[in-house]
């Protein structure tokens, strides 16, 4: 074994693990995955990277009561998919949208969590507390001056 390849091995799993929590058993494949492809690359071959199941869960279904799925990744868990578009697959939910056929109106939110935040937006009378800062600023803002239209002057041609 290169003593280049156990460094570089325990700075990659030493920085994942750092951020990651992670098993004793987990560790050890990882430890032996990033080795292996490491030492694949050092020989010059193509590191033989594992195939990720296509996820096969329908768009409709992928956002559920208490959870949003990607569709791109798998994973899941999100109460809301927008900030995770963003960050890992660099999208933006109406390209999500359009690339999994969803309607343009479809909340990328977990029912549940959608259903939390308008009963909290009831409760503290969000539209009420809206309409009034509205009518405020409307009785706020002064009429505009009619402003007169300048004529133009114009000027006799001269002759020659």
């Amino acid at each position: 074994m290169s003593s280049v390849l156990v460094e570089l091995t325990s700075e990659i799993v030493a920085a994942h693990a750092s951020v990651n929590e992670m098993t004793s058993e987990q560790m050890l494949s990882l430890i032996q995955k990033v080795h292996g492809l490491l030492k694949s690359l050092e020989e010059g071959g193509s590191p033989e990277v594992e195939a990720k199941p296509a996820v096969t869960l329908q768009p409709k279904k992928s956002i559920q009561k208490d959870q949003v799925v990607c569709l791109i990744c798998g994973k899941g868990g999100f109460k809301t998919l927008t900030r995770h578009l963003k960050q890992v697959h660099d999208m933006k939910p109406g390209q999500y949208r359009k690339q999994f056929g969803l309607p343009a109106g479809t909340a990328l939110v977990a029912k549940n969590y959608s259903e939390a935040r308008r009963a909290s937006a009831i409760e503290r009378n969000l539209a009420g507390n809206l309409e009034k800062a509205r009518a405020a600023r409307k009785a706020k803002a002064k009429p505009a001056k009619p402003v007169p239209a300048k004529l133009k002057v114009v000027k006799p041609a001269k002759s020659k």
